[in-house]
């Protein structure tokens, strides 16, 4: 491996007359350089990133069109949390939120509350916090100790949920995923949620596989449980990609707030809310779901600002971006985009599925999302690690990763189809994946792995 240089040579390819022909790399220099080079400097290491087009990993949104771009340039410069300095970009986010309570059936979309983040982690943050703090705010009414609150979810949650279960002293107990029970459905729920239990996560839209969580069926399981015992647990959906999907492809699915015993749903606006990174949103079924003490009346920069977040200045546009989502597709607009990533992703399973090595994990289920693992006994000279580094070459990410605990000797490759990957761009990774399958079948022996570079897990 070349020595990592301390400096960045900026001759001859920026030999402009008074120039500095180098900067240090791990500290400040002392003099200024021209913007247009310190510009093409960022801009030439830049380019050694990724295709964001072709990362098929994440699920983070990597396109939106001419005039949200130009939006996206005219309103980098706000501060959403400074309401006084930017009152109508905080009257926007209102409307977004209420846009979002109506589209989720909230009972009394006027009685909802709700609030903009800076990504859906922050969302589950928040929610978490509001769940604790009903609980504890009901055991000390009823002179009992608040001090051991757990969380109940599956396995496969996202890790944002570990977090805040880490970083807010609550126990996160973790129901084990399988070959039967592949999300969490309220099979044996009784025997994870106790007086201690702050809620049930339920994921609509799984990181895995793209599956949804059974919703109406954990909130059955929760109704019985409440029969037998008393026990009143409630139950908040983590839709950070199936909560812009669902109400446009299954209407008819019951998740959201038509269950009661839903009080808060989180999204993330900058996965399938079309939206560039960072945004996401919370939303409460009504007022008396968000414990007042959690609500921050702040006197700040020249007016009183109620405020619910872990971050006092983040960006504003993109939830200008979001209300122009709104306003530019509307339900129709949003239905054809996530009816044609749906579509692509089907074509690629259907394809994959063809080929001699895949079997299907999951069948592009709910979300435009599937995964696939390596038949047993196909080969020993290659694994889907190696497939995915052999992907990457041709610039295409791919990951693969094992499954959660119960499942973790399964390994999975999953794809996201996300707004901009095309048929003809799928049809060009399924040319890819037989080219990369045909060429690792034909190696005389096993590649080595120790040491290899693998593909990543991204949420």
């Amino acid at each position: 491996m070349a020595p990592r240089r301390r400096s960045i040579e900026i001759n001859p390819l920026f030999s402009r007359p008074g120039e500095a022909t180098e900067r240090p790399r791990f500290e400040l220099a002392d003099d200024s350089m021209l913007p247009e080079t310190a510009y093409q400097v960022v801009h030439d290491e830049a380019m050694l990133d990724g295709n964001a087009r072709l990362n098929l990993a994440t699920f983070v949104g990597t396109w939106m069109d001419e005039a949200a771009s130009r939006l996206y340039q005219e309103t980098f410069d706000k501060n959403i949390v400074d309401k006084d300095e930017y009152p109508a970009t905080a009257a926007i986010e209102t409307r977004c939120w209420e846009i979002l309570a109506r589209l989720w059936n909230a009972p009394d979309p006027r009685a909802a509350i709700g609030t903009s983040t800076i990504g859906s982690s922050e969302a589950c943050m928040l929610a978490g916090l509001a769940l604790k703090r009903r609980w504890q705010q009901a055991r000390r009414a009823a002179g009992k100790p608040a001090s051991q609150p757990n969380l109940v979810m599956s396995s496969a949650v996202q890790v944002c949920w570990e977090k805040f279960a880490n970083y807010w002293d609550v126990e996160a107990r973790l129901v084990p995923i399988s070959a039967d029970h592949r999300t969490l459905d309220g099979h044996n729920l009784d025997g994870y949620v106790d007086e201690n239990t702050i809620g049930v996560v339920a994921i609509l839209g799984v990181t895995y596989t793209g599956m949804y969580e059974p919703v109406r069926e954990i909130a059955a399981a929760l109704d019985r449980i409440k029969a037998a015992t008393g026990l009143d647990i409630p139950i908040h959906v983590d839709a950070a990609s199936g909560g812009f999907v669902a109400p446009f492809l299954q209407p008819e699915l019951e998740w959201d707030f038509r269950i009661g015993r839903v009080h808060s749903i989180s999204t993330s606006a900058h996965k399938y809310g079309l939206v560039y990174p960072g945004l996401g949103w919370v939303l409460w079924r009504d007022t008396g779901y968000l414990p007042d003490d959690l609500i921050f009346n702040v006197s700040y920069l020249g007016g009183s600002m109620p405020t619910f977040g872990l971050n006092f200045s983040r960006p504003g546009a993109q939830v200008l971006l979001q209300y122009y989502n709104f306003l530019r597709l509307g339900r129709d607009g949003y239905r054809a985009v996530q009816r044609a990533s749906h579509d692509v992703a089907r074509h690629l399973a259907g394809e994959i599925a063809k080929l001699a090595p895949f079997e299907l994990w999951s069948e592009v289920p709910e979300l435009p999302v599937f995964a696939w693992r390596l038949k047993d006994g196909y080969t020993d000279k290659w694994d889907l690690y190696d497939l995915g580094n052999q992907l990457r070459q041709g610039g295409w990410q791919v990951p693969a990763y094992p499954m959660p605990d119960n499942l973790a000797d399964v390994t999975v490759q999953r794809i996201v189809v996300r707004n901009g990957l095309s048929l003809d761009l799928a049809d060009r990774l399924l040319e890819r994946i037989k080219e990369s399958v045909s060429y690792l079948d034909g190696l005389s022996g096993p590649l080595p792995h120790e040491g290899r570079r693998t593909t990543g897990f991204h949420h």
